[in-house]
């Protein structure tokens, strides 16, 4: 997949064409983080010492998903007459299905599009990427993130918002950077162990996106203003 970092930063440019829709970019930047979400499955998985195949890139990466997601916030953006809702599930719809469109043409694995159909997609079955590059791969995601977090800060300082959470912001976007810097040459000599301990950190970076995008709601509303 690409990183996740990258998705966020796609998520970003949902900004170009928001239309000043109240939550809608807001939306965008969350649901883009969502699909692999699913990788919490996997590493649960993997601890019990269950199958893990079928977790990854099925249910998260499916339209019937993005559908479901759109229509539980318009119902609830009914309920609550209050547009933002249904922007927000607009939004976040539109993060999820712009993550699996980058899924599908830039990444070496398939995607089931329209699970629980098991109709897989892949555009990359015949490519096999040098074994350096996969390896990069994996500590290149602390560095996307690293940057994501980064563009919200660039975003923080422009519209003067979230003044109060600039220490901790940094602190996170520093932490990325250094974990990149860490496991970079790990990843070429450390045999053993390897993928448990980047993955849990993986999942621990990926939630501190997602929840510092939400604590950052006011930089983003800015930004889609």
């Amino acid at each position: 997949m690409p990183q996740a970092g990258i998705h966020g930063m796609v998520g970003m440019l949902a900004r170009g064409f928001s239309n000043k829709r109240h939550w809608l970019l807001f939306g965008a930047m969350l649901g883009s983080f969502i699909p692999d979400m699913d990788n919490f499955g996997v590493a649960f998985a993997t601890l019990a010492k269950l199958p893990t195949e079928g977790i990854h890139r099925t249910a998260t990466h499916s339209v019937f998903f993005v559908l479901a997601v759109v229509a539980l916030f318009y119902i609830i953006g009914q309920v609550k007459k209050d547009t933002s809702w249904s922007n927000l599930g607009l939004g976040l719809g539109l993060g999820i299905l712009l993550h699996i469109v980058l899924d599908i043409f830039l990444w070496f694995n398939g995607v089931v599009l329209f699970w629980p159909f098991s109709i897989e997609i892949n555009l990359w079955a015949n490519t096999t990427p040098p074994t350096w590059f996969m390896k990069f791969m994996e500590p290149a995601e602390f560095l996307c993130f690293g940057i994501y977090l980064w563009v919200l800060g660039v975003w923080a300082r422009k519209y003067k918002t979230d003044a109060d959470f600039a220490g901790r912001h940094r602190m996170w976007m520093v932490i990325e950077f250094v974990l990149f810097i860490i496991f970079t040459p790990l990843a070429y000599i450390m045999t053993k162990g390897f993928l448990t301990i980047f993955g849990a950190l993986y999942l621990f970076s990926i939630m501190v996106a997602f929840f510092v995008t939400i604590r950052m709601r006011r930089t983003v509303e800015a930004a889609e203003a």
